[in-house]
């Protein structure tokens, strides 16, 4: 028909255009699908900030702890006794940072005298702020081996630093800053979320 009075070399021509055409037609809907679909997936920035940590501590008893992992770090959760709570005031001549004043470790809800949203209730992130090590929970007011006058708190065996049982530092320790307290809220009475803060979902 159309093609019947071409020369055999144009008509190889044009079937090699007709075809180069396609393919390339292909691979570029290929390129324009690929970004498109890895949309889908969780960004690296939304793999790294990790899901909420629900936990019910209702068990939890007084001067006990629990260790929970959130962002691939691990964050203590303790309940004070009313002794412990009435021990905190008298910490303050103590410590390097009693009133709280570096803002940048802890959310401005727990930047009280007993550095939490409920008196009873401690949240923090279990790292040192000197190396990152995790400091232990020690929460008898008894002497040790490394303070005759312990009150009891945390103390890192590696660099010797200690926290009082607000995790706030002492004095001229390695460590420079209390130890973080995490963004948080109570669902119920509870049910501790780890990750949110109460202006973002749910009571405090």
């Amino acid at each position: 028909m159309g093609n019947e009075g071409e020369r055999p070399e144009n008509l190889g021509r044009r079937r090699f255009l007709t075809a180069t055409t396609a393919v390339v037609g292909a691979v570029g809907a290929g390129f324009v699908a690929v970004p498109f679909i890895k949309s889908w997936n969780p960004s690296e920035r939304a793999k790294l900030a990790g899901a909420p940590v629900v936990q019910d501590i209702s068990a939890l008893a007084e001067g006990q702890q629990l260790v929970l992992k959130w962002r691939g770090q691990p964050v203590y959760v303790a309940r004070r006794s009313k002794a412990m709570l009435d021990l905190l005031p008298t910490m303050d001549s103590l410590l390097a940072d009693p009133a709280s004043d570096n803002t940048g470790q802890q959310p401005e809800y727990a930047r009280n005298e007993w550095r939490s949203i409920k008196p009873e209730i401690l949240v923090l992130v279990a790292v040192c702020t000197h190396l990152g090590c995790a400091p232990e929970f020690i929460p008898e007011l008894k002497p040790q081996p490394f303070d005759a006058n312990w009150k009891g708190g945390y103390f890192c065996p590696c660099h010797k630093s200690r926290y009082d049982l607000a995790g706030r530092v002492y004095s001229s320790q390695p460590a420079p800053a209390n130890l973080p307290v995490p963004p948080y809220h109570f669902a119920d009475d509870n049910t501790l979320v780890i990750g949110v803060d109460p202006s973002a979902g749910g009571a405090a």
